[in-house]
């Protein structure tokens, strides 16, 4: 079981960071810039959630980020509380 960040919960994160957690068996930490929906996953499937990416990703084995655009990814990935 590794640990795994996911960044990202849209129409396409949502299910993909939940198939990490329960078909992949990994500890699962997600991100996502609207908070409720990060909660509402976490309810769903038991996960945890964060409040910036830099705190979803820190001590992860594995980093999955699922955003729209490159403004987006620069945002989550190099901005202020992002993941790297």
């Amino acid at each position: 079981m590794a640990k795994v960040a996911f960044l990202g919960l849209g129409v396409m994160g949502y299910p993909m960071a939940g198939h990490q957690m329960k078909k992949g068996g990994h500890d699962v930490t997600v991100y996502n810039r609207t908070a409720a929906k990060a909660a509402q996953w976490a309810k769903e499937y038991g996960g945890k959630t964060a409040a910036t990416p830099k705190e979803a990703a820190q001590d992860k084995d594995f980093v999955l980020m699922c955003v729209g655009n490159d403004d987006d990814v620069r945002s989550v990935a190099f901005g202020d509380g992002g993941a790297l």
